[in-house]
């Protein structure tokens, strides 16, 4: 499955520090994208993620955060928060819980760090 992140989601997340845990255990493996609809590694990494939306036992998670009303704080979160100011960030859990984080990546690599 892959899904796109909403805005109830998203003001959780910065009030938490982090995705809600039912989310980040719907699979036993999930990642979760956070990025800008302007950057091409996004689009090219979006293109092999589609491909892996029926993936068993893989959930993947997205925003495009330069398109929502909370990208002010949104932006803070993911930069002094989750202490990365790149796009594409990818978070990789496994049962839950963080295991891996990267920047753009390719299909390989994503396998990769996400145990699988």
């Amino acid at each position: 499955m892959i899904r796109k992140l909403n805005e109830a989601e998203c003001r959780a997340a910065i009030v938490s520090g982090d995705f809600s845990p039912a989310m980040l255990a719907s699979a036993p493996m999930v990642a979760v994208v956070l990025t800008q609809s302007w950057c091409p590694q996004w689009t090219w990494m979006r293109s092999y993620l589609d491909e892996l939306a029926g993936q068993p036992g893989l959930d993947i998670y997205w925003i495009e955060y330069d398109r929502e009303p909370f990208f002010d704080t949104f932006i803070d979160f993911k930069e002094n928060v989750l202490g990365n100011s790149q796009i594409p960030y990818v978070r990789y859990y496994r049962q839950g819980l963080l295991q891996n984080t990267s920047n753009y990546i390719d299909r390989r690599g994503f396998f990769r760090l996400l145990g699988a």
